[in-house]
């Protein structure tokens, strides 16, 4: 059981803006006061470099630093050295699409992938598309996500090298089968990589129980500061992966003559000065959702959202899109309103949502339309809001969307 209330007083920006119902929560989350103070104790007590000072405070910095892989080791259920620090999950996917690209993939081969997946999940694979000649093939889904796993077996055969899924899709939250999928995979000796920006943060994610290969997630999305992904992989893939990046700290030694040496993963994804701060930041938020329970904030929320969806529901003037799926963000437009008009006409009443293609930009031809509004909810969130959200929601209308404006 979540004590909403106590958790919210932990949050600065609620003191902030009081009247402000947050239901953005998908596109980044509220930062608790120990993340700040994790952040702000490194600019005012410790700064200094890491890997690089043989003095106190560096030596701190050295231990803390470290220490936040364990934080996302217990987290994910793996080893501290099979988690390495970029710059967010965009460039995680990055580094596990070059890293394969460089090692496993060659032209005529294939990635299954989905067709609601983030851009951050598409578009390294495009590229890859377009630099290498691998194929895209996408899994069969209904039409608010959920996949079919009867038909999904019709996409494999041997040229797929590379299996590529969000646990949980950013707009419409279906929940994929990630174990069965997984053993899919692997049947064809396929590389599993996982896309758990939206998952990670929201309910318990075993790496080893699921057999997941790679994953990715972001702090920011998890109550930390921006600027901090993680990468999960197993040790003997991340050894075989090469990295994007080259600079100091990630090599052993180089030579005049052009030959190098790496350090070991997961160092060797880590070149150059690391926003230190900000994996601190993110260890002390990895803890805190931590203490709170993940299985407790994964029912939490499904409470919530069917609350949401229950009363959004009855609304005569709206449009639903995920009705039936039990978790994540609610998609909706109102009726004869321009998404962003409506998101304009709720941010008018204190009510922040996400409007437009969400960086899902090929999910319209599941949904028949380009363009949605996004609530996405986190523990923090309380029925309170919901009913407020729903009185809003409830007067959208053409007339009083363009009526802010004028």
């Amino acid at each position: 059981m979540i004590d909403v209330q106590a958790v919210r007083n932990d949050f600065p920006m609620f003191k902030a803006h009081p009247e402000l119902v947050y239901f953005d929560n998908g596109a980044t989350t509220f930062k608790p006061q120990c993340v700040i103070d994790a952040v702000t104790s490194y600019y005012t007590e410790h700064t200094s470099n890491v890997h690089r000072g043989d003095y106190a405070i560096a030596a701190e910095n050295d231990r803390l630093y470290d220490g936040a892989r364990s934080s996302f080791a217990r987290l994910l259920n793996c080893q501290p050295k099979e988690i390495a620090f970029t710059h967010n999950a965009s460039a995680s996917m990055n580094q596990i699409a070059y890293g394969l690209s460089r090692s496993v993939l060659k032209k005529g081969d294939v990635i299954v992938t989905t067709e609601a997946e983030h851009a951050s999940d598409l578009l390294p694979w495009f590229r890859l598309q377009e630099d290498l000649g691998v194929e895209i093939r996408y899994l069969p889904l209904d039409s608010q996500a959920n996949l079919d796993l009867t038909k999904a077996e019709a996409c494999f055969d041997e040229k797929v090298k590379v299996v590529a899924v969000a646990m949980v899709t950013n707009v419409l939250g279906s929940i994929l089968p990630i174990k069965e999928l997984g053993k899919l995979a692997h049947k064809y000796g396929a590389v599993f990589v996982v896309d758990g920006a939206q998952a990670v943060p929201h309910m318990p994610v075993d790496v080893q129980e699921l057999d997941i290969d790679f994953l990715s997630c972001s702090a920011h999305k998890m109550c930390g500061p921006n600027g901090v992904g993680i990468l999960y992989g197993k040790y003997e893939l991340l050894e075989q992966l090469e990295p994007i990046f080259m600079g100091g700290d990630m090599n052993a030694r180089f030579q005049k003559a052009g030959t190098y040496e790496l350090k070991h993963a997961p160092t060797k994804f880590e070149a150059g000065t690391p926003n230190i701060e900000g994996v601190l930041g993110a260890a002390a938020a990895c803890d805190d959702i931590q203490a709170i329970g993940l299985e407790a904030i994964h029912a939490y929320e499904k409470e919530l959202r069917s609350y949401a969806l229950e009363r959004l529901s009855a609304l005569e003037n709206l449009v639903i899109y995920n009705p039936d799926n039990a978790y994540g963000p609610i998609a909706f437009n109102a009726k004869g309103v321009f998404s962003q008009d409506a998101a304009g006409y709720l941010a008018s009443r204190n009510i922040a949502v996400r409007s437009g293609n969400h960086c899902a930009k090929i999910l319209h031809e599941i949904l028949g339309t380009d363009s949605t509004i996004r609530a996405s909810f986190y523990f923090y969130n309380t029925k309170e809001e919901v009913d407020r959200f729903v009185e809003a929601a409830n007067d959208i209308s053409l007339e009083n969307a363009i009526g802010i404006f004028f």
